[in-house]
């Protein structure tokens, strides 16, 4: 039997699929330590929903992906050390990220995040990796469709100029 046959739990991971999860992990630590931020400097109580929503989902996604470089002998990338919390109302209004900025900075994560994703699983050859990140894929992309109905009902878009026909 060769390599890439039977379970797929016991085939190596190649470079790509490793330096995608690993990287995957990093940029998740990355968010989760500022979206934590921007979680003190938030006063809407429906971004402040979404934004600990999203840092519960990469926890998780971060915990299970973990779990696999460890399984396969490789050392995870260092987590951040975790936010303490402020009062929005203490930081100062030049200092203080507003509620559109934050919701702006996190729709662009999304779409980045999808993209990341999609790449991941193309380099994939383990099914069970690939499988992973579909879910991945799936629970971004219905928290981009949470974020974006919120950003409307929110007056926070800035649509660019309409065509208009001649």
């Amino acid at each position: 039997m060769g390599v890439m046959e039977g379970n797929p739990k016991k085939e190596p991971m190649h470079y790509g699929e490793v330096i995608g999860v690993w990287a995957y992990i990093g940029a998740n630590n990355g968010l989760i330590s500022g979206y934590e931020a921007f979680v003190n400097h938030a006063a809407d109580e429906d971004l402040i929903k979404l934004l600990k929503e999203a840092v519960q989902t990469m926890k998780s996604e971060v915990k299970e992906l973990e779990g696999l470089l460890q399984e396969n002998g490789i050392t995870p990338p260092p987590a951040l050390p975790g936010r303490g919390t402020a009062n929005a109302e203490d930081i100062p209004a030049g200092a203080r990220f507003m509620d559109p900025e934050i919701s702006a900075a996190m729709s662009i994560n999304v779409g980045q995040g999808m993209v990341s994703i999609s790449q991941v699983m193309g380099q994939c050859l383990r099914e069970d990796i690939a499988t992973m990140f579909a879910k991945y894929l799936k629970d971004k992309i219905m928290f981009g469709a949470k974020l974006l109905r919120m950003n409307k009902d929110k007056g926070w878009i800035i649509p660019p100029p309409h065509l208009t026909s001649n």
